[in-house]
């Protein structure tokens, strides 16, 4: 199996997976939104009030805006599940094309989602100082980027350890590396707390309850279909070997 026929897989998987994905966010999380927006016209000071109109109206951002985006990430994030599928299976262990798309799926969420998640939660429209938009971001992708750089390097010490000291032995020596980077991120990183204390923490609960969900339906469902489509290729191909396949 080719490098292109991984990659076409993983964007079929990851545009179906956004079809999944723009599902959940539409029942699940487009509520909450509503919700914290009308909380915010009625609470907003009418002497600041702007008669503008936005440039994009709430019916085509929840609709065809949501909907555009999420295909674009989906399709985006596919193409790079199939490179990291194809470098990670047969290395790990001999595992299933499903078990290892579903394994690297559910890695990559918490990777590159929920551990930046936990640290600088999203929060609703109209919830944050505007003016500090820029640090707010800037703070969440060094997050990011300590996830995925502490990943990375407990991936090449768990490999690099398992000759010599055995998987189960240098599984938890990677493992504590990779709690050990992401702790130290925490603690480092600002904290950053800009929620009103009025606003309703039901509300608020909701809205990254729904954002955390919506990720994890996007992920888990690539890794599902990639896992799946490929499993089929191999078994009705000449190379029934995972580690072959992951080999080009």
């Amino acid at each position: 199996m080719t490098m292109g026929d991984l990659l076409v897989r993983g964007m079929v998987a990851g545009l179906i997976a956004s079809v999944l994905a723009f599902g959940f966010a539409s029942l699940i999380g487009e509520p909450p939104i509503e919700a914290a927006i009308a909380l915010a016209d009625t609470t907003t000071n009418p002497a600041h009030a702007t008669d503008d109109s936005p440039v994009v109206t709430r019916v085509v951002q929840r609709t065809i805006g949501l909907a555009t985006g999420i295909a674009m990430l989906g399709t985006a994030f596919g193409g790079f599940f199939a490179i990291a599928f194809a470098f990670i299976a047969g290395r790990v262990g001999a595992f299933s094309a499903r078990a290892t798309a579903l394994g690297i799926a559910l890695t990559a969420w918490g990777v590159i989602y929920l551990i930046p998640y936990l640290k600088y939660p999203p929060n609703p429209p109209a919830v944050g100082d505007a003016e500090t938009i820029q640090y707010r971001t800037a703070m969440y992708l060094a997050m990011l980027a300590i996830s995925v750089f502490a990943a990375v390097a407990a991936l090449a010490l768990g490999r690099h350890m398992t000759a010599q000291s055995g998987a189960w032995n240098a599984s938890l020596v990677a493992g504590g590396l990779f709690l050990a980077v992401v702790t130290a991120g925490y603690l480092l990183l600002p904290v950053i707390n800009e929620v009103p204390e009025t606003f309703p923490a039901s509300l608020l609960w909701s809205f990254r309850l729904a954002s955390l969900g919506t990720q994890f339906v996007l992920w888990t469902a690539i890794g599902l279909v990639f896992g799946t489509l490929t499993e089929r290729a191999l078994h009705g191909s000449q190379q029934p070997s995972l580690t072959r396949a992951g080999a080009r």
